[in-house]
């Protein structure tokens, strides 16, 4: 025993403050004695309701309760914890599982369900993971490459929560997840969130960003080179995959890797095995593969653009990040994050909206998602002179078209009782708007061929390619042949 619990102690990286419920005394002291152990602080209480009361005085970190009690079940001890603000992530613990209890207590916010009778080892990294997850949501601003990042999982909305609550039961595995969502949603986050609350989360995220590299180099960034595999390579390089042994590997808009090298990667996901560039040798990986993409990659394996075997083996566990304009209500919250968020780096107090400016702001389209409204929330801040932010003042920023996508510069700005239709380039118009108004239209006029585009707009293909990603669309320029 002294042995086991030394083992536990030891995988414990940080000690949280964990309530144990349960009826049975010698059920929630062992487990209280086995997480003492590990350097939590634990409370015991015998009844939901002993609970309830001990939790208007006192917060945890993790709350473990059984499902079967006497006077108030575990089902409807978290009813009534989902009613009331606490902070605790929520495990079950039971020797009567059913499909409908754990339904049930999935809904109101439990985040693992852990049948009876248990390794007491297991029961360690269920609140370890617990642990992780709740850390994770109460940093999620400081999580991701920017502010929208960060915020894309902000919300109270049915959708968020559903997001929340399927990343904490994915998370737990080592399956291959496909994160799927257009650009601005926060992919990147969701995909950091599966590794944190993972029991991965020891070892490294490895991420590579797919659209930026050429065939050739991305199969060296994947798998690594020896010493003069090709011209250039004059010292040999260690590949992501190999990077990321035991950990995870993010593979960001999967849909722009060549057919070519889609076959390697479909070897690696199916074997986990791979050689380095120039070399024989088989290297073995323990990965978790985590892949986003921001286009149907149905639609793409019809036009010969992805292989079909490649798509099964991404889509184990599918996951779709909702766009802002499908959860509206989200809208208030996020603004006010950035509101404080932009005050906080300009050093200043945080700026007010008009409800007219709010309002304005909820009945939006969205193309760009929550990166959009980051930068609409920031520059309206920047401009600020101190007076409540008017609709008015950020009507004209708005992308214009009333679609869920982006439209071209001579349509009218999307209607709303606060903004009047608009000319080609309004008045006040940034530099980065009509930029952006003169690549939509330029775009139009060559039917989304990106390379005539580019070719007319004076600028580089790549330089192009990362400009309609930034905003949100990105049509090809012509279909790749299908694989033979």
């Amino acid at each position: 025993m002294k042995n086991k619990l030394a083992t536990i102690s030891e995988s414990v990286k940080s000690a949280g403050r964990v309530l144990v419920v349960d009826d049975h005394q010698q059920a929630r002291e062992s487990v209280a004695d086995v997480l003492r152990h590990g350097g939590h602080f634990v409370r015991c209480m015998a009844s939901a309701i002993e609970a309830l009361r001990l939790l208007e005085t006192e917060c945890f970190d993790v709350i473990i309760t059984d499902l079967q009690m006497p006077g108030m079940t575990g089902l409807e001890f978290v009813r009534q914890l989902h009613q009331r603000p606490h902070g605790a992530q929520i495990l079950m613990v039971t020797a009567h599982a059913t499909v409908a209890s754990a339904v049930e207590a999935m809904r109101h916010g439990v985040l693992d369900y852990i049948e009876k009778p248990f390794d007491l080892d297991r029961l360690e990294q269920f609140v370890a993971r617990a642990l992780n997850h709740g850390r994770l949501l109460d940093q999620a601003p400081s999580i991701g490459s920017s502010a929208s990042h960060s915020a894309s999982m902000i919300g109270g909305s049915p959708q968020m929560k559903a997001l929340r609550q399927r990343i904490a039961q994915v998370a737990a595995t080592s399956e291959t997840v496909l994160i799927i969502g257009e650009s601005g949603t926060g992919k990147e986050l969701v995909a950091r969130s599966l590794h944190a609350a993972s029991t991965r989360v020891e070892r490294p995220l490895i991420s590579l960003n797919c659209p930026v590299l050429s065939a050739q180099l991305m199969e060296s960034e994947l798998f690594g080179h020896e010493r003069g595999a090709f011209t250039g390579a004059d010292q040999a390089r260690t590949g992501r995959f190999e990077l990321a042994d035991r950990g995870t590997i993010l593979l960001d808009e999967i849909s722009e890797i060549d057919l070519a090298l889609q076959a390697k990667l479909l070897r690696v996901l199916q074997e986990r095995a791979f050689e380095r560039v120039g070399s024989s040798e088989t290297i073995a990986v323990d990965v978790r593969v985590l892949a986003t993409t921001n286009r149907n990659l149905r639609e793409e394996i019809a036009a010969g653009r992805f292989r079909e075997d490649l798509y099964y083996r991404l889509a184990v566990v599918p996951l779709t990040v909702p766009p802002l304009r499908e959860r509206r209500d989200d809208v208030p919250e996020l603004v006010r994050h950035f509101l404080k968020q932009t005050a906080k780096r300009l050093n200043k107090p945080p700026c007010e909206l008009q409800p007219a400016a709010q309002q304005l702001l909820v009945d939006y389209h969205w193309p760009g998602n929550v990166r959009e409204l980051e930068n609409i929330v920031t520059r309206a801040c920047v401009l600020n002179l101190g007076d409540p932010i008017a609709a008015s003042d950020i009507c004209d920023w708005l992308v214009v078209g009333g679609n869920n996508r982006p439209t071209v510069a001579h349509a009218s700005v999307h209607s709303s009782p606060q903004c009047d239709d608009a000319e080609t380039l309004p008045s006040g118009i940034s530099l980065q708007a009509m930029e952006r108004r003169l690549i939509e239209a330029t775009l139009e006029r060559f039917n989304g061929h990106r390379a005539q585009t580019a070719q007319a707009l004076g600028i580089g293909l790549r330089t192009l390619s990362g400009k309609l990603r930034e905003y949100g669309y990105a049509p090809r320029s012509k279909p790749l042949a299908k694989a033979g």
